[in-house]
């Protein structure tokens, strides 16, 4: 998208995202940690971040163009697809999301509890790098995943490219599973503790 300035007569056009898919995750963690500072800081910083406009010019902008800005980029981000991306590209390389979280292992659901605990925002990539996993077969829809081993510090820094729509698509599926799992875990457990107390 396309955005003209004008300024002591002269106009430059300079370019804002075009689409929500635009945003990487590491540039969504960015913008969630301006949110935390004050509204004009939100939106001078938010708008740098997604266009080439110089932050010395965004300064200049009146609030009027600025409101408008930051509409135009709400409602990119509620134009969002937010159906599950189950194969992603990141950095060419293919990587697929847990296949069947019904044989999710208690190492990964416990990692990611453990991040999502200690600072969700903080630990997003790493969050991805356990769902999202490399392709290692694949068959039409089908698809097989490298197996967890807990060691996922470079692909965490990979994810941080995968586009920010794709990890909030993800977050809603699996938050959706966390608060089934929160339901039907514990009653597993019980039972299981109940057959042993049997035998």
């Amino acid at each position: 998208m396309k955005v003209k300035i004008k300024k002591q007569g002269k106009t430059k056009e300079f370019k804002l995202i075009s689409k929500w898919e635009d945003v990487t995750l590491e540039k969504w963690l960015k913008l969630i940690d301006f949110h935390k500072g004050t509204k004009s800081k939100e939106a001078q910083e938010t708008i740098a971040a997604l266009s080439n406009i110089p932050k010395d010019l965004i300064k200049q902008l009146e609030l009027k163009d600025v409101a408008l800005i930051m509409s135009k980029l709400s409602e990119l981000q509620a134009k969002q697809d937010s159906s599950l991306k189950r194969i992603v590209e990141v950095n060419g390389k293919r990587y697929g999301f847990h296949p069947n979280l019904d044989e999710i292992t208690l190492g990964e659901y416990a990692d990611i509890e453990t991040m999502i605990k200690n600072d969700i925002e903080k630990n997003m990539p790493e969050v991805m790098a356990i769902l999202y996993r490399p392709i290692v077969e694949e068959n039409n829809d089908v698809y097989t995943i490298e197996a967890y081993d807990g060691n996922i510090t470079i692909r965490a820094e990979e994810m941080k490219k995968m586009s920010a729509e794709q990890v909030q698509s993800a977050l809603v599926f699996f938050y959706h599973l966390g608060k089934e799992l929160s339901l039907t875990l514990p009653l597993y457990l019980m039972e299981r503790l109940k057959e042993m107390k049997m035998q």
